[in-house]
């Protein structure tokens, strides 16, 4: 049985030519581009690379990278953070974000937004406002981020990890008691409505690293409400160690039940040595130097590939994100696919196999005398190829018969 055939479609595809000829007996190559299924990674690095002015040297270790990031992912998530994207009241970095957005798009990559609301990497100059002020100040903020993206960027994590927001000790901010005042589903609702309401097509995800019975309870209570939830965010950060088969499919029934897509927004595997157990917030392991090693690197890419194959294997699951592609970003870990130097782990040649080989679709066929092919492969853009001539076309879930034009 192949336990990705969900992956799959078949579509009886009508050849023509300029002319609207049909094409009897003729080889066509027929040729994945683009997976329907979302392999991310956080791109958070990329502004730079267009910052004008940016020394040389700089720049081509920079495009190096992209080189290395594009060559197997087709979906991004870029930063919005308050407090790094509008340190200063009204003052904020949507110029290079909105660039960098622009190029991604532009060169087949789909976007997400993360996040819009958010208690850590709050902004300083929010505890200066009263909890209306700053409740008036987030869906302002939610209006002109999404307004401002809507072209490129049609995903966003509007708020994220609610389950612990209103009980979130660690660090004063001003969007906990904004919680604690109106409630969790009461601020998830009007955020929603208010992100919906700007961007009607956008795709809207609650996200969190809570897998529990608390975030299952809290999702059921807003669905409850009338939230409308599009995606069911999960985060994976697996700095301590790999969940284990066990436990991700407890995770992955616990949220099925939903029948809505799953998205894992943000997983982590660290090749070096794994954060100690007994870390309970993964922000108090603060190291001077956290190296990969070969060891590491080969558990790595072994957590990596077990984990994706029983995800991909998931019809509910749509996407996955890395987090992060190269070493020493978030804590300092080597969580990267390739290493500080952008050398590439073994977890990236893995990763590539999977996406560019093993679930990839690549195969002549011969039309009948019709001009009719039937292709049987992995959803997503296709290009089609016959005597130097070439079309694009779309193979998913509904369609089961299209035409043609090679040109």
């Amino acid at each position: 049985m192949d336990r990705y055939q969900h992956r799959k479609s078949e579509m009886k595809i009508t050849l023509t030519d300029a002319n609207g000829s049909v094409m009897p007996g003729r080889k066509v190559r027929m040729t994945l581009k683009n997976h329907e299924f979302k392999f991310g990674c956080n791109i958070f690095w990329f502004s730079e690379m267009l910052k004008p002015g940016l020394a040389p040297e700089r720049r081509e270790k920079l495009e190096k990278l992209w080189q290395s990031w594009s060559g197997v992912f087709n979906f991004g998530t870029l930063p919005f953070y308050q407090g790094s994207y509008e340190p200063k009241e009204g003052e904020t970095k949507e110029e290079e974000t909105l660039r960098a957005a622009k190029f991604l798009s532009e060169h087949g990559i789909q976007l997400k937004g993360h996040p819009l609301c958010w208690h850590t990497v709050a902004a300083k100059w929010l505890m200066e406002k009263t909890v209306d002020e700053v409740f008036e100040n987030q869906l302002f903020r939610i209006k002109r981020e999404i307004s401002a993206f809507k072209d490129y960027v049609t995903m966003w994590d509007v708020i994220n990890e609610v389950v612990i927001m209103p009980v979130f000790t660690a660090e004063e901010n001003a969007i906990t008691p904004l919680c604690q005042k109106m409630g969790r589903v009461g601020l998830i609702k009007a955020l929603f409505e208010h992100a919906h309401n700007m961007d009607p097509n956008a795709t809207l995800l609650l996200n969190d690293f809570n897998t529990s019975e608390k975030y299952r309870e809290l999702i059921a209570d807003c669905l409850d409400a009338g939230v409308d939830i599009n995606v069911i965010g999960i985060q994976s950060h697996q700095h301590q160690g790999f969940w284990g088969l066990e436990k991700l499919n407890e995770v992955l029934e616990r949220f099925e039940s939903f029948k809505k897509p799953i998205h894992f927004t943000e997983n982590t595997f660290v090749s070096g040595d794994l954060m100690p157990s007994h870390i309970v917030d993964l922000n108090d392991w603060q190291v001077p130097e956290w190296p990969t090693t070969p060891e590491g690197e080969d558990r790595q890419a072994n957590n990596l590939m077990t984990m994706l194959d029983e995800l991909f294997a998931h019809p509910l699951v749509e996407a996955f994100t890395n987090w992060d592609f190269r070493d020493g970003a978030w804590l300092g870990a080597p969580a990267g696919l390739v290493r500080l130097d952008g050398s590439h782990k073994p977890s990236y040649e893995a990763l590539k196999q999977r996406v560019k080989h093993d679930w990839h679709t690549d195969v002549t066929l011969q039309s009948d005398e019709n001009g009719v092919v039937t292709l049987n492969g992995f959803r997503g853009e296709y290009e089609a190829e016959c005597d130097g001539m070439k079309a694009r076309f779309v193979l998913n879930k509904t369609e089961k018969d299209a035409k043609i034009v090679l040109a």
